[in-house]
């Protein structure tokens, strides 16, 4: 007899209590708390609504089967995106009915505040991180406006980065933020007007303030490399910059190992009146590939080729099935339905620039398992085997790209959680 929900919930606090179960534990940023507690209830609940009411059969299948591990399952949202500094410097903060609405910071204290808030309130409607692109560039002009010296530059900065370690996410767990620093101005944004106090600054233009940039840079640089009082580091923002020869304008960081390209995006203009910042991804799913080659026949790569093609294709009808309930379901978001206004009525969609991820762990074991350890990962072997599986997982999601219309990408996901390794 299926326990009845009453039940159920007794268990589950039951199990929390008792600390009986990992789950509760592993997430890093979260700590055992009565917020833990409610997080924990509440993402079994909307878990089990994935799966008993959204997925298929099939996909169920899959899961049970550790084939893949769909992420954040206990969110009824899209997975992580990136926000527009500029939106925020144009209109101020807020957007929504009956909530507070600010006006367009005129200075740097009240434009790192409004960033704050922004960032707090966009986590409490998706699972994952929350992005701010071309920070620096952005902000630097509201130094030599408010004519601040480096001293002060240091304490807005301080107060930024303490602010975003608070634990008011819900979990008991601080916004997962990351910044990127452009560290020079970008080519995209050279001539172009600074903004402050919502208005184009015609007389300056974000070239100009390559000092100011570097101002805020060691500023930051010298608060996250202290620690507070108690010696603990400041996990967020995650800070994030282009130390090669890619090309800044064509990437936008996530969180700590998404990277997304995104020369494919429909709009690439930037901000709430263009789209580029506006992106991230509506949901991630990991392909356990150990378990896949446990499947496949001892040492044929089509096999286990085949069983990684099946696997990409269920976990793309997952992801279609989530990008079809979060679009529908977009005023859950009231912050984010505001802000993506300008994608919905370009392209039909509030999501059209977040692309489905599906990625991979496990590849060095599944060498293993498939060929022997003496043509494991250490091998030339199997080197060239490793490639030739991601090279392979990534021309499916071409393929899923070409006939879904929807943007695909290949990540290296965190998979410490033992749910994600089970096979």
């Amino acid at each position: 007899m299926e326990p009845t929900l009453g039940e159920s919930a007794i268990r589950l606090v039951d199990e929390y209590l008792s600390k009986a179960t990992r789950t509760g534990a592993e997430n890093a940023n979260s700590t055992y708390s009565h917020q833990g507690l409610m997080q924990y209830i509440s993402g079994h609940v909307v878990a089990s609504y994935w799966r008993s009411r959204v997925y298929t059969p099939e996909v169920r299948q899959y899961m049970d089967e550790n084939r893949f591990h769909i992420h954040d399952l206990g969110f009824l949202s899209a997975y992580c995106s990136g926000w527009s500094i500029e939106d925020i410097l144009l209109q101020g903060f807020g957007g929504v009915d009956n909530k507070i609405q600010c006006r367009p910071p005129k200075h740097l204290n009240t434009a790192l505040k409004q960033t704050v808030d922004s960032l707090f309130t966009l986590q409490g409607e998706l699972a994952g991180a929350q992005a701010l692109s071309n920070f620096d560039t952005y902000l630097a002009p509201f130094i030599r406006a408010d004519g601040l010296t480096e001293a002060e530059v240091f304490k807005c900065v301080q107060s930024f980065v303490y602010s975003l370690n608070v634990p008011t996410r819900a979990g008991f767990q601080a916004p997962f933020t990351n910044i990127s620093l452009d560290l020079v101005c970008p080519a995209a944004m050279r001539g172009s007007p600074v903004i402050i106090g919502g208005e184009p600054r015609t007389e300056w233009t974000y070239d100009d303030f390559q000092a100011e940039m570097d101002v805020l840079n060691r500023a930051f640089t010298a608060v996250v490399v202290r620690s507070d009082r108690n010696g603990n580091i400041f996990s967020f923002p995650i800070p994030t910059f282009i130390n090669s020869d890619l090309n800044l304008e064509d990437f936008r960081s996530m969180c700590c190992r998404l990277r997304l390209d995104v020369r494919k995006l429909h709009c690439k203009v930037g901000g709430l009146f263009g789209a580029q910042p506006l992106t991230g991804s509506i949901g991630v799913v990991t392909l356990n590939l150990p378990n896949l080659a446990l499947r496949s026949e001892q040492g044929s790569k089509e096999s286990f080729l085949q069983h990684v093609a099946d696997a990409c294709r269920v976990a793309k009808d997952s992801l279609e099935i989530k990008r079809r309930v979060v679009e529908g379901q977009s005023k859950l978001y009231p912050y984010g339905f505001h802000y993506l206004a300008g994608i919905k009525k370009r392209t039909g969609s509030f999501w059209t620039n977040h692309f489905s991820i599906i990625s991979v762990c496990g590849l060095s074991g599944t060498l293993s398992l498939l060929f022997g350890d003496d043509e494991g990962i250490s091998s030339s072997q199997g080197q060239v085997f490793a490639f030739e599986t991601l090279e392979y997982i990534k021309d499916r999601l071409q393929e899923f790209q070409n006939d879904t219309g929807h943007l695909f990408n290949l990540e290296a996901t965190p998979a410490h959680g033992r749910r994600t390794y089970s096979v």
